[in-house]
C-alpha cells in the first residue's frame, strides 16, 4: 500500500512487526528490563511491598502511585521518599486533579470518559504543576503525567532549569497512545517512559519499538477496569521484543481503590504485596524461558530515585 511506503519515508514502521524482531535498544545500563509495582498509595503500602519483596526475593525497580500528589500529606512523601531512595526505587506519584475527579460532567459521559485523567483548562493545569513543584521541593523525582499539555510544559520547564534535569516524567496508560507515531509524538512532547494500552499485541509493541527509543511500561497482569488481561507467558518474547521495558504488576480481580487513604489502607497493603507475589511468578517466567536477560542489578542508581530534600535544605 502506498501508505506504508509513506510512513516508511517518515521513520516509521509501515506495518505491526509480526516477524518479532529482537530489540536492541537497551536501558543505559545494559539492562533489557526493570520491574514495577503500581498502585502504591502511601508509605505503609510501600513498606509493605519492599518487605514483600524481600521475603519473596524479588527485584523491582519502580513503584508507582496512582492517588496523586494532592492527597498525600508533605511527611508521608517524604517518607515514602526515604524509603524508596534507600531501597534504590524509582518512585513515581500522579499528578492530580485530574477531569474524572473534580466539577465538569465530561469525564462521566459515554463519549468523554477518554478525558478522565486530563487536566480541565488552565486553572487546572496549573493545580498540577502546583502538585509537580510540590513533590519535587520534598525529594520527589519521577512524576505520573496523563496530560500531553502538562507533558509538553514540564519539559520546557526542565529545559530551561525550573525543575531538575533528572525529573522522570511517566506518562500514564490512560493517555493512550497506541502506535509508534502517538508514543513518538509523546517522546518528543518530554516523556522519559511510556505506558502503553495494556491490550496492544507484541506485533504492535514491536512497531512501537522500532520508532522509540524511550522505555514502554506494559502490564503483564491488568486491573479490571483496564482490561483484566493476564500475559505472564508473554513476558519472555515482550522483553526480548520491547526491551527497555518495564514489566508492570497490577492485579485482576481487585478493587479500585483510587483515591486512596487511610480507609482503605488494609485493602491497599494486602494488594500491594499481591503484586509482589505475582511478579515472582513473573520472575520465574523469565528463569523459566528467557534465563539470559538483563535486568538491573540490586542497588543501582538511576533517574528518578528520590532526593534527601531535608539534607539538601541543611546545606
Amino acid at each position: 500500500m502506498k501508505a506504508n511506503e509513506l510512513l516508511s519515508g517518515l521513520g516509521l514502521p509501515g506495518r505491526d512487526l509480526h516477524d518479532l524482531p529482537d530489540s536492541q535498544k537497551r536501558f543505559p545500563d545494559g539492562a533489557q528490563y526493570r520491574v514495577e509495582i503500581p498502585s502504591v498509595e502511601g508509605p505503609r503500602v510501600l513498606e509493605a511491598v519492599i518487605e514483600e519483596a524481600h521475603r519473596r526475593e524479588v527485584q523491582i525497580h519502580r513503584v508507582s502511585q496512582g492517588s496523586g500528589i494532592m492527597l498525600l500529606t508533605d511527611a508521608e512523601i517524604l517518607e515514602m521518599c526515604q524509603m524508596a531512595r534507600e531501597a534504590a526505587l524509582e518512585l513515581s506519584l500522579f499528578v492530580g486533579p485530574r477531569a474524572s475527579w473534580e466539577t465538569g460532567a465530561t469525564a462521566v459521559s459515554g463519549a468523554g470518559k477518554v478525558l478522565g485523567a486530563q487536566h480541565r483548562g488552565q486553572d487546572q493545569l496549573a493545580y498540577a504543576l502546583e502538585d509537580v513543584l510540590r513533590g519535587v521541593s520534598l525529594g520527589l523525582r519521577g512524576v505520573l503525567v496523563a496530560d500531553a499539555g502538562l507533558l509538553w510544559v514540564l519539559r520546557d520547564l526542565k529545559a530551561n532549569g525550573e525543575l531538575p534535569e533528572d525529573l522522570v516524567l511517566k506518562v500514564s496508560v490512560q493517555l493512550a497512545a497506541a502506535n509508534a507515531a502517538a508514543v513518538k509524538a509523546m517522546e518528543d512532547l518530554g516523556a522519559d517512559t511510556y505506558n502503553v494500552p495494556t491490550d496492544l499485541s507484541l506485533a504492535q509493541l514491536a512497531a512501537i519499538r522500532a520508532a522509540c527509543d524511550l522505555p514502554l511500561d506494559v502490564y503483564v497482569e491488568v486491573p479490571d477496569d483496564f482490561g483484566g488481561f493476564v500475559r505472564h507467558y508473554e513476558i519472555p518474547d515482550l522483553v526480548r521484543v520491547a526491551s527497555p521495558v518495564f514489566v508492570k504488576f497490577g492485579l485482576r480481580n481487585a478493587p479500585n481503590i483510587y483515591p486512596s487513604g487511610t480507609h482503605l489502607e488494609a485493602t491497599a497493603v494486602a494488594l500491594g504485596r499481591e503484586r509482589v507475589r505475582r511478579a515472582r511468578i513473573g520472575q520465574e517466567m523469565l528463569m523459566r524461558y528467557f534465563p539470559e536477560a538483563e535486568t538491573t542489578p540490586p542497588g543501582s542508581t538511576f533517574p528518578g530515585l528520590p532526593v534527601d530534600a531535608e539534607a539538601k535544605e541543611r546545606a
